[in-house]
């Protein structure tokens, strides 16, 4: 049974910088892909970045990149998303999701991970 954790969100005002932490248990994660979405309300359930845990491959969407950076921890089994110059448009949850079967190219869709976190509120004010 996999279990992911998130934690780290919270409130910040625009410009300002938060960073997500997910703690993965359950199996080893060698060969899994990773990745964060996020939810804001009425919305649908967005790819944010992903990664590649043993090669450390990366995807982002285009609204984060250059502000957000995906990375993993071997030693702590841990995940961490840096969001810097945080916008009113990224509010939303953010959900940390796993996929077991090893790829090339990392997915962006919802239904391609078989593990969600429960969620972690990140509201940025204007």
């Amino acid at each position: 049974q996999v279990q992911l954790v998130e934690s780290g969100g919270g409130l910040v005002q625009a410009g300002g910088s938060l960073r997500l932490s997910c703690v993965a248990s359950g199996r080893p994660f060698g060969t899994f892909i990773m990745g964060w979405f996020r939810q804001a309300p009425a919305k649908e359930r967005e790819f944010v970045a992903g990664i590649r845990w043993d090669v450390t491959s990366t995807n982002y969407v285009d609204s984060v990149k250059g502000r957000f950076t995906i990375s993993r921890d071997f030693a702590k089994n841990t995940m961490y998303l840096q969001m810097n110059s945080l916008k009113p448009e990224d509010t939303a949850v953010y959900y940390c999701a796993a996929k077991s079967k090893n790829q090339i190219q990392i997915p962006t869709a919802p239904g391609d991970y078989e593990y969600w976190g429960q969620g972690t509120q990140v509201t940025v004010s204007s």
